[in-house]
């Protein structure tokens, strides 16, 4: 299609990278390949488990779920396990950065792949800022133990009422305190992408230690307030009655309308075996490592989420949850003989958060480099740094858009616009799997989805049923947000486009 002279319209937003130049542009691509099999576990464990423990969990408790939270989980781990199925084939079949956006631009055509990157930055560049925001909540809660106080407006989004324990917090003049920047949130994203600036395999490094220190704690998390739970069950398990609150009648507040919309707040978690195929060029074996990182970091995840849900909700009532950092308040339930315990779960939550916004920072940095390099987006974005051999224009372009959400929005709006952005990512993945099964058969693939075609259709299904139980303004937001994707296509992306002019890319 691409050597056509005067295709139209239609066919222009149709026309698809052959598998051929995709394989390709793996081969030529500038970057180092130096992430193994156990590397790329660690990168999907080092973002799936932090953002939904020690994040979202909370919130998807005390305003949806209840103690349910734990079903939510199971129902958000299963299309999770769907979609994760289909990346592992996608991705051993075409092992390139930029992961959803590459796999769509090679099945469905420009046009979608152009509205994927779109559909990812939510995915990523919010998710991160939704990270940054539970990391200072822990930050705080720390800095709080050993009476170092950061003023309190600067430590949530703009022109909200700062919370503790679910109460407003009242000032000195007697007015509830309104937040104007939360300043941490916006450092460590600042802080982050100079890490990643300096190279990758560094970077991978230091996630690897992060994620050996955060595992660790949270196992000691699971322990330690597992066994004061077990011990002092019969006045604990008056949180889990009832297990499923009863719908307020407000749609998603509480009863199974309320655990199938949690399930949609904490799908966003596991976005970490996604976070791994955008490694796709920097991993020394893809066909073999991809699947290995993608499928082993979501097993290992699930069972923690799960484990962690539970004795959460019953070591404090699910009410109480409404925080930027709920792990810290089931902790410091635990009472001032446990202070130790308490301040070590806390410096964990802030070492995992560190990794997980480490990961989706790294993700979206190396997708608007293969959409630069295809001309989608100006070519300054895949300029590689000559020492670095890192993507640094960009990193630094989505160093600041994190820093800036992560500032300025609070929690629960920046979690749902990632919810409505990776479930639609993930659900058009599931539909390029069916779609490169029928129009490229003889592809040679490292993994194969089991029960085709019924596995990939259960995705799609899933997926965007979960998409309409968020709440309709965040809908809305979504459908300007798209619609602004698809008019910036026609003005920018479509002339500039390197398939649209017949090139090929040797960069």
């Amino acid at each position: 299609m691409a050597n056509n002279p005067n295709p139209g319209l239609l066919s222009r937003m149709l026309m698809r990278k052959s598998v051929e130049q995709v394989q390709r542009e793996s081969e030529t691509s500038t970057l180092k390949r130096t992430l193994g099999p156990w590397n790329l576990v660690f990168l999907g464990v080092g973002c799936i488990i932090g953002a939904g423990i020690f994040v979202r969990t909370g919130n998807a408790a005390a305003l949806h779920a209840g103690p349910a939270v734990l079903l939510s989980f199971l129902v958000a781990g299963i299309v999770c396990a769907l979609a994760g199925l289909c990346y592992a084939e996608l991705s051993s079949t075409l092992p390139v950065s930029g992961s959803a956006y590459t796999y769509s631009y090679t099945t469905v055509g420009e046009f979608a792949a152009w509205i994927m990157g779109g559909l990812l930055l939510l995915e990523y560049g919010l998710a991160a800022s939704v990270v940054a925001v539970g990391w200072s909540g822990y930050v705080v809660s720390l800095l709080g133990d050993y009476g170092l106080v950061i003023p309190p407006e600067l430590t949530g989004p703009y022109g909200h009422a700062l919370m503790r324990d679910g109460v407003a917090v009242i000032g000195a003049d007697g007015n509830p305190v309104t937040t104007l920047f939360n300043l941490p949130a916006f450092l460590i994203c600042l802080l982050l992408g100079g890490l990643l600036i300096i190279g990758v395999s560094e970077s991978a490094k230091v996630n690897n230690i992060i994620v050996a220190i955060k595992a660790s704690v949270i196992i000691a998390f699971i322990l330690i307030v597992g066994w004061y739970v077990i011990q002092h069950f019969d006045a604990l398990k008056a949180n889990w009655d009832p297990f499923i609150p009863e719908p307020t009648g407000k749609e998603g507040e509480y009863g199974w309308g309320g655990i199938f919309r949690a399930a949609s707040i904490v799908f966003f978690a596991y976005i970490g075996f996604e976070a791994v195929s955008t490694a796709g060029q920097e991993a020394k074996n893809p066909k073999r490592d991809m699947p290995f990182g993608i499928i082993g970091s979501l097993l290992v995840c699930t069972v923690l989420y799960i484990l962690v849900s539970v004795v959460m909700t019953l070591m404090v009532n699910y009410k109480m949850l409404n925080v930027p950092d709920p792990v810290a308040v089931a902790v410091d339930a635990l009472g001032p003989e446990w202070g130790w315990f308490a301040k070590t779960i806390k410096v964990g939550a802030i070492i995992g958060l560190t990794s997980v916004i480490l990961v989706l920072m790294y993700g979206q940095t190396r997708i608007f480099y293969t959409m630069a390099r295809d001309g989608l987006l100006p070519r300054v974005f895949s300029t590689v740094h000559p020492k670095f051999q890192t993507p640094w224009v960009n990193t630094i372009l989505v160093a600041l858009l994190t820093a800036v959400s992560a500032a300025f929005f609070d929690i629960n709006t920046l979690g749902d616009m990632t919810s409505v952005g990776t479930l639609a990512a993930f659900g058009i993945v599931c539909l390029s799997v069916i779609w490169l099964r029928t129009t490229h058969p003889e592809i040679p693939r490292g993994f194969k989805v089991p029960l085709y075609p019924v596995l990939p259709a259960l995705g799609i299904v899933a997926c965007f049923a979960l998409i309409f139980t968020v709440e309709n303004r965040v809908l809305v937001f979504f459908g300007w947000y798209v619609l602004a994707a698809v008019v910036l296509y026609f003005l920018y992306g479509l002339r500039n486009s390197q398939l649209q002019k017949g090139l090929q890319q040797h960069d």
